[in-house]
């Protein structure tokens, strides 16, 4: 089934089902109506519906996308992909998308239980699965929401495939950092934008330590993207909302687990940082993601979620844990695609020596000099990549946190 006839017969089962709308209905009623209208529907109804939707996240294999946007009015009526960076709308799709269509397609992508915390909350973070082949499936991370009172939802499609460890090209010292057979504690945090391939980085971490050493690692994420087989490690998956309620709640219940790793996928609000901390300082090897762009404002970022009461003991708890801090970035490159682009930070004596006495602004100029550890600026790896003509001038300068030292660094090489 191509999608120019999912979309044709799209607009065959659901025009029946809008009629039942009542006129009146508006907003999180008329989403409620929706809801009990597709529980309604006969199975066989509902598996077509979902098959085109599986079509149109299908066409990402063909077309390399990494993410699909559909539904609500910011969307036009059309099906967007990302790829290799850039977003336009599907060329396949000779029909229009109206917005009770995909709002009927939307609701019945998820479970009842789904649809109240949507609606309550105004937002969905969810798994979402499909087959390709009868051995083959193919996740997807997904994020449903209201646009103009319409559901929206964004996928991006996770890699079945890990990166292998050295692809990450990291140095002798920070590979044992991240490494439970070298560092038994101790906190890494994985840092970035979204879309800049933190979770990819992360699983490859996990992979590399799931092959290497026998152990127990619990994974807290939300939702759950990549799934680790057991290799040589035990390795628990929890979905917040589905397997446990939050990060915290994961973090706390993991201490009773007997783990030797524990992944906590975001370090998004106080609770649960101040809570990462504390797992840590129990002597347990742990890894987080944050929403920073490079290490000094991962740093900043801990401390300012904090009440200043509060900072000083969780200055000095974060230098105790600290282990290393990768903060990266996906930058566009001169054959088309994406390259990787990293700051490294290694935390020794001097770096929590700065973080204990609030002097976080050193810490720029031991990255650049701790070269020798494997440490580096992102300005520094720009620059890298940039002389190993993988991405333009231009470019380097645009994803530079400190674009001064950058050209500082560029100006010294042409010289």
């Amino acid at each position: 089934m191509g999608q120019a006839i999912g979309t044709n017969r799209l607009t065959e089962l659901i025009q029946p089902m809008a009629r039942q709308l009542s006129k009146t209905a508006k907003g999180l009623e008329r989403h409620q109506e929706i809801g009990r209208i597709i529980e309604d529907q006969p199975d066989e109804k509902r598996l077509i519906l979902g098959n085109i939707l599986d079509d149109y996240l299908l066409e990402m294999n063909d077309n390399e996308a990494s993410d699909i946007d559909l539904g609500g009015p910011g969307c036009g009526g059309q099906i967007w992909y990302r790829i290799h960076g850039d977003k336009s709308p599907s060329d396949k799709i000779d029909a229009r998308l109206e917005l009770v269509e995909t709002d009927f397609l939307l609701h019945n992508a998820i479970m009842p239980s789904q649809r109240k915390h949507l609606l309550e909350n105004k937002n969905l973070d969810f798994s979402y699965s499909i087959e390709i082949s009868e051995d083959v499936s193919q996740r997807f991370r997904a994020d449903m929401y209201f646009d103009l009172e319409h559901l929206a939802l964004n996928m991006r499609k996770i890699e079945n495939e890990i990166r292998p460890f050295r692809g990450l090209n990291l140095h002798p010292e920070i590979a044992k950092a991240l490494s439970l057979k070298y560092y038994k504690y101790g906190l890494t945090l994985v840092t970035g934008i979204t879309g800049s391939g933190k979770s990819s980085t992360l699983d490859t971490i996990i992979d590399a330590n799931n092959r290497s050493i026998d152990s127990h690692i619990v994974i807290i994420a939300s939702p759950v993207e990549l799934i680790h087989k057991p290799i040589r490690s035990v390795v628990r998956h929890r979905e917040v909302g589905r397997d446990v309620a939050s990060f915290k709640e994961g973090a706390v219940q993991a201490l009773r687990q007997d783990p030797d790793i524990i992944v906590v996928g975001e370090l998004r609000d106080p609770e649960t940082i101040m809570t990462t901390l504390e797992i840590t300082d129990s002597g347990h090897k742990t890894f987080g993601t944050l929403h920073t762009s490079s290490a000094m404002e991962s740093i900043e970022r801990i401390l300012g979620e904090v009440p200043p009461n509060e900072q000083n003991r969780v200055r000095t708890r974060l230098a105790d844990v600290l282990t290393c801090v990768i903060s990266q970035k996906l930058i566009p490159s001169l054959d088309g695609k994406r390259v990787l682009a990293k700051e490294i930070l290694l935390v020794n004596s001097s770096v929590k020596a700065a973080i204990r006495n609030n002097n976080v602004n050193e810490i720029y100029q031991m990255l650049m000099e701790g070269g020798d550890k494997g440490m580096n600026t992102m300005e520094q790896d720009l620059k890298r990549l940039y002389d190993e003509g993988k991405i333009s001038r231009e470019e380097a300068i645009n994803n530079a946190n400190n674009k001064k030292r950058l050209l500082q660094l560029l100006s010294d090489n042409e010289l």
